[in-house]
């Protein structure tokens, strides 16, 4: 791998140390000082807000595979966290090209002066595709993301952190990054020209409660917008708790870390929750959760899927969306008991993308259908959660 790219002499003052020595060298950017982190590359065109804000990402360094990242800047409405204040998300990144000036009419802050107060460490000036090559053949390797405006680093300091870091397996992170107290959500889905809906429906009359175990904005505005009432609840709340709020559905949500880790809590929840044949739909984490639930197993992927053009075949359609993806562990397909069926797989490995269960109104996907990149080849799966829940209150279904 190429350390420092030929074009470029300033003094480095950012370094990448890779847990097998690997030093690479670039420009600092964001917030100074360093952490340690598994490394991921991201290969989606835009977004990068939303990126880094997303709380699946919480212990990792995002590599983008695209070069020229911030030219659009940053706003105040294109984050993903439920709680900005608590910065999850992303605690690295590394890009290509030097940050540009922001030129969009949406843009209210240039991204490095995002990134220091978000305290994400970043780099630039650094051969990505290489980066990416590395991961692709070695996997996502643990690391350290160091800034110095000066360029001083103690760099056998920095390798046996990278070293000696545990990496993301076994590592329960679901429980750092959910709410700490149930709220309700009305926001709805943003109209161009009008940002987003603030007033809650009228017509409301469809409670879902959402287990958050990091989950991203836009699937609760999605729910708010098919006319849902939204219940938000930490990752910790018991199965009598969220049934006391006498939900129509339930809905496990997108996070970070191992799901073999959260599961160790979350996993007798959500077999109550199950067996009390309330509709349930879970997306990325909750997906390998609810798996898990079932009696499945989940694995830790090699170089885990990260980008916004991932095909993936839904078997009840027989139809293939381009959808988001950012996971580093999966479902094993080959695990499902005989009760539970695959739903949707990856057209790039064949890997696990979904499930449902065969005689109760549960399902869910790894893929993120919110996030629009088909753009919304997967917006169905949300009129499909409450066609659900209309089928047990014996109502018309809606068009999927």
């Amino acid at each position: 791998m190429t350390n420092t790219p030929a074009w470029t002499k300033r003094t480095p003052t950012a370094l990448l140390v890779l847990a097998d020595g690997t030093i690479i060298e670039g420009q600092g950017l964001g917030a100074t000082g360093a952490v340690e982190a598994e490394v991921c590359f991201n290969t989606a065109l835009t977004g990068y807000q939303e990126i880094l804000t997303d709380p699946s990402y919480a212990g990792q360094i995002v590599t983008f595979t695209f070069p020229h990242i911030g030219n659009i800047g940053a706003n105040g409405e294109d984050i993903e966290d439920l709680n900005p204040a608590s910065l999850h998300g992303a605690v690295g990144a590394v890009f290509k090209a030097d940050i540009t000036d922001p030129s969009n009419f949406r843009a209210s802050e240039h991204l490095d002066a995002w990134l220091k107060a978000r305290s994400i460490v970043a780099m630039c000036g650094i051969d990505t595709r290489a980066l990416t090559v590395w991961i692709r053949d070695n996997g996502m390797p643990n690391a350290v993301i160091a800034h110095d405006p000066d360029g001083k680093f103690d760099v056998e300091a920095l390798k046996a952190r990278a070293r000696s870091w545990h990496g993301l397996e076994g590592l329960d992170l679901a429980i750092k990054t959910t709410s700490r107290q149930s709220s309700r959500w009305s926001e709805k889905p943003w109209v161009w020209n009008e940002g987003f809906g603030q007033n809650e429906a009228t017509d409301a009359d469809i409670h879902i409660v959402a287990i958050d175990f990091g989950v991203k904005r836009n699937i609760l505005r999605l729910f708010s917008g098919l006319g849902c009432r939204v219940t938000v609840v930490p990752a910790n709340t018991s199965a009598e708790d969220i049934l006391a709020f006498k939900p129509d559905g339930i809905f496990l949500s997108n996070g970070p870390g191992d799901p073999a880790a959260t599961g160790a809590h979350a996993v007798p929840t959500i077999q109550n929750l199950v067996e009390s044949s309330i509709p349930v739909f879970g997306i990325c984490l909750g997906h390998q959760i609810l798996a898990l639930a079932l009696g499945a197993r989940t694995v830790k992927m090699h170089q885990g899927h990260h980008g916004a053009n991932h095909p993936v075949k839904d078997h009840t359609t027989a139809k293939v969306e381009i959808v988001s993806m950012n996971h580093g562990f999966a479902v094993d397909g080959k695990s499902l008991p005989d009760n539970v069926e695959e739903t949707h797989i990856s057209l790039f490995d064949g890997s696990n993308c979904g499930l449902q269960v065969k005689d109760r109104p549960v399902f869910s996907v790894q893929h993120h259908p919110e996030a629009s990149p088909g753009p919304q080849d997967s917006h169905y799966l949300f009129r499909r959660f409450i066609n659900l829940i209309r089928e047990r209150r014996g109502e018309a279904a809606l068009a999927e």
